[in-house]
């Protein structure tokens, strides 16, 4: 079979190199199924389809499955394959679309390519990736086999280019399913000249076996088309009709999916699906099947023997729709009428789901027709549509007030041109399930739901007394996509406007921001010693509960109820009531504002931040607190407290002076500091901690680390010893802090405030004997005298001090040089020891003096003056 050109179009994988190659281990099968394995491997290499492979990256398993006939299918597993290929988003045709669009032609042709997939070359790098294992050996398509992922993309991309100009004129296809239409059975032979043309031209073969050429009607999508309209398959109607009772949870299933394929055709569809739901919640394989589900599954079956044909609008017309809520389901139909009959176009029906069956009746009506837009938004946009009721649902969309969902839809439904007229009486067989609007719910609430409980408790709503001052309360709350938050207004007895903002750090659902803008303003009153409070709410579901209206079946509700009316308790009287949305603008600003600011910026209306709901309680602990350093002081300034030993008394009572109590809380004071609170060491060593090593901490030393502690406000007596031990355990510190190269202590300068008021004392020696066994004077600084034991006393400073940080050999080796560079030294005398002393030569011995120069020049030794 030749195929189709490669230029014009073929299959490529585009494999994502993130995935690694797979190769599928090898499967058994019994000699039937090899046997059928090994035909189609012949059949498939002698027309080219395939071709052997060697060492291929990628390998799949053959799969055989059994035909209707009776015969083998050879399919291909490329599970791992499609994983590792990006899905093409090229579009696929409306099936609905497809099938109005045929409908009401006088003949048509359905044709069917041959193979039509294998018709499409594989892009020759990618065939190798397709390689499949077989008893024999390994092979690859040459083509683009069946089961591959974007096999439909290509071929509906194939299809559009080669079709392009006449699809939606004269033909209508969806993948390889080809459909010729004409108006009139003239224009037919034509029509299908210019599409064999084209088939003719890009070597496309049809199955004959599959054609029909030249007919009024036929099946085309699952639906039997004709020039009178649409009609449901015969086959899936006959599935439904002989089918057995259902016996298990698959059964039920398997005819429940029978109904959705159907679905356009039912009237109600959902609501007679109810029972079958119903029977699914158990959860078990074995159902129990009820005398309401007999009954419904009988209806079913009497239904779907005489399903309705549908009819296709004509290009301009106006239609009708007609809207019924049920307890479980919203549903509607979409209708025209020409000459005064009523043709269905299209029925929908849609269970609800939990919220959405709390609604009010007028919102689930204005639900059916958000639905109903929703699904049948072709013929929305395409026509005028006029909705048949008997309810305000136009005002409810349209009236200012109305909640934020109701506001959603509405604009929503803006760009249809829709019109709301009153019914007339129903005449068609269509519409006659249509007759009643608002169905009342016949459904029981089901065992999931939370049962109505009265709350223990629950405050009276008192009529308010006028003679005492009333506070007034708004409230509003708003959840949305930027964040969740509250707003709220109180009004004091005088007029005087308190506003408020609270946004959230958690997310709530609307009545759940609701609740907590309540509990909130709430709090706020009992704060400010409010006696009686006037509440005022646009949220029909909050005031309703409160006052007893509604049942709070929602365990989140409950809960919130419940904190409310503890919070209510605490008013001598209450009123609440519900306002419309208009009213309540100026607490419904602050809920939008306090729910959309990330952070908290300047402004004039504070907003706080709500870190956990108000339904959450905290749990307490009995914690015993032993006596701390504070203790006694703290005693004795709220109680006049004092120890019975009169000495640790007069010292408490000096002690206390320089502390103080404000608002219970001990405080320390001073001169030139403000009041420093007291902390206990354990508070003290969590203040350090956070100072030293929390977000703006830079692990500074001990010193800096408490005198920032003390900046910040905070005093315990043992501060500095404690800030100086987290330091040195502080292992950051340890590691990578600086190494300090100064002494242990603090260096402390000695001034001397005049002469020879501070003296310097070294001990040196032995020192050597002078020659001829006398005493060597005259050093500037020195004075040399031999003791009995050879020492001597030595006198040493430029400027006299204490203590040298000298050694006494530098102070010996620095008299010496010095002695010897100046060349000023003499010598006192010759003497013998035994008759020189030291009183005898002291007197003639000159002392420098260095506050007064020149002073004793010539007189005894002399010495220079600097």
């Amino acid at each position: 079979m030749p195929g189709i050109a490669p230029d014009v179009i073929s299959h490529k994988l585009t494999i994502s190199p993130a995935y690694k190659p797979v190769r599928q281990k090898r499967r058994s099968y019994d000699a039937e199924r090899y046997e059928a394995m090994r035909t189609e491997v012949e059949k498939l290499q002698t027309i080219g389809f395939i071709r052997e492979a060697t060492y291929p990256v990628w390998l799949a398993n053959s799969v055989m499955v059994r035909k209707s006939t009776g015969g083998w299918r050879m399919c291909q597993d490329y599970t791992d394959l499609n994983k590792a290929c990006p899905k093409d988003s090229f579009p696929l045709p409306r099936i609905d679309q497809l099938v109005d669009a045929t409908a009401g032609h006088e003949l048509l042709s359905f044709m069917d390519a041959y193979s039509g997939y294998n018709q499409i070359f594989m892009h020759p790098p990618d065939s190798e990736h397709t390689a499949f294992i077989t008893d024999k050996g390994l092979y690859c398509y040459n083509v683009m086999p069946f089961g591959l992922k974007n096999a439909g993309a290509t071929y509906q991309r194939l299809v559009n280019k080669i079709f392009a100009g006449y699809i939606g004129n004269i033909m209508e296809v969806y993948v390889d399913d080809m459909l010729v239409k004409s108006r009139t059975a003239e224009d037919h032979l034509q029509n299908l000249s210019i599409m064999f043309g084209i088939l003719k031209d890009y070597r496309m073969r049809l199955n004959p076996k599959k054609c029909a050429f030249g007919v009024s009607s036929g099946k085309f999508l699952g639906f039997m088309i004709s020039q009178r309209g649409i009609e449901a398959n015969p086959e899936k109607i006959k599935a439904i009709i002989d089918m057995e009772r259902p016996k298990t949870t698959k059964d039920i299933q398997s005819l429940t999916g029978r109904v959705a394929a159907l679905t356009r055709f039912i009237s109600k569809a959902t609501d007679k699906c109810v029972p079958f739901f119903k029977a699914l919640k158990g959860g078990k394989r074995d159902i129990t099947w009820t005398a309401e589900c007999d009954n419904a599954f009988q209806a079913l079956k009497n239904y779907m023997s005489k399903a309705p044909l549908l009819s296709k609008p004509l290009p301009g017309e106006i239609l009708y729709l007609y809207l019924s809520v049920s307890g479980t389901a919203v549903n509607s139909v979409l209708i025209r009428k020409p000459e005064k009959a009523e043709l269905p176009i299209f029925y929908v029906s849609k269970a609800l789901q939990s919220a959405e069956l709390r609604y009010p009746p007028l919102e689930q009506l204005a639900l059916a027709l958000v639905v109903s837009a929703r699904r049948l938004r072709p013929y929305f946009q395409a026509h005028g549509i006029k909705v048949l009721t008997n309810q305000p649902l136009r005002q409810v969309l349209q009236k200012p007030e109305i909640s934020g969902r109701l506001i959603k839809w509405a604009i929503e439904l803006g760009e249809f041109d829709i019109q709301f007229v009153p019914r007339p009486a129903e005449k068609g067989q269509a519409v006659a399930d249509f007759i009643s609007e608002l169905t009342p719910a016949t459904v029981q609430p089901t065992s999931e739901a939370i049962t109505e409980t009265i709350l223990p408790g629950q405050p009276g709503t008192e009529r308010l007394d006028t003679s005492t001052p009333v506070w007034g309360l708004h409230v509003d709350g708003s959840a949305n996509q930027q964040g969740c938050g509250a707003g709220l207004v109180l009004t004091t007895p005088d007029g005087l406007k308190i506003e408020y903002a609270l946004r959230f750090d958690f997310r709530t659902s609307n009545n759940e921001a609701e609740y907590e803008a309540l509990l909130a303003g709430l709090r706020l009153a009992k704060s400010m010693n409010a006696k009686q409070i006037r509440i005022h709410s646009d949220s029909q579901l909050i005031v309703n509960q409160v006052t007893a209206d509604f049942a709070a079946k929602d365990a989140s509700m409950y809960a919130y109820l419940s904190t409310a009316h503890q919070l209510l308790r605490s008013f001598q009287a209450y009123e609440i009531k519900q306002i419309p949305r208009g009213e309540n603008s100026h607490a419904d600003a602050l809920a939008r504002l306090a729910s959309a600011i990330n952070e908290k910026v300047g402004r004039k209306v504070p907003v706080d931040i709500l870190a956990q709901p108000s339904t959450i309680t905290s749990e307490t602990c009995a914690v015993r607190y032993e006596d701390t350093w504070m203790s006694p002081i703290y005693s004795y300034l709220t109680n006049g407290t004092l120890p019975e030993d009169k000495p640790q008394a007069r010292k408490l009572r000096y002690r206390s002076a320089r502390y103080t109590v404000i608002n219970d809380v001990l405080y320390k004071r001073g001169y030139t500091t403000p009041y420093l609170k007291c902390l206990t060491a354990e508070q003290g060593d969590y203040v350090l901690r956070e100072v030293h090593t929390g977000v703006c901490g830079d692990h500074s030393g001990s010193r800096s680390l408490a005198y920032k502690v003390f900046r910040q406000g905070y005093f315990w007596p043992t501060m500095h010893q404690d800030a100086n031990t987290l330091v040195k355990k502080c292992d950051k510190c340890q590691r990578f802090g600086n190494i300090p190269h100064i002494p242990a202590e603090p260096l402390t300068p000695i001034v001397s405030p005049w002469p020879f008021a501070q003296w310097g004392l070294d001990l040196i020696g032995p020192m050597p004997q002078g020659k001829g066994q006398a005493i060597r004077f005259g050093t500037l600084q020195t004075i040399l005298h031999p003791f009995e034991n050879q020492l001597v006393f030595c006198i040493t400073s430029p400027s006299p001090v204490e203590r040298s940080g000298r050694s006494n050999k530098q102070n010996s080796e620095e008299t010496a040089e010095t002695a010897a560079g100046q060349g000023k030294g003499s010598l006192a005398g010759k003497a013998s020891r035994s008759t020189v002393g030291h009183s005898d030569v002291l007197p003639n011995i000159h002392w420098r003096n260095p506050f007064l120069p020149g002073f004793w020049i010539g007189s005894g030794s002399t010495c220079g003056n600097r």
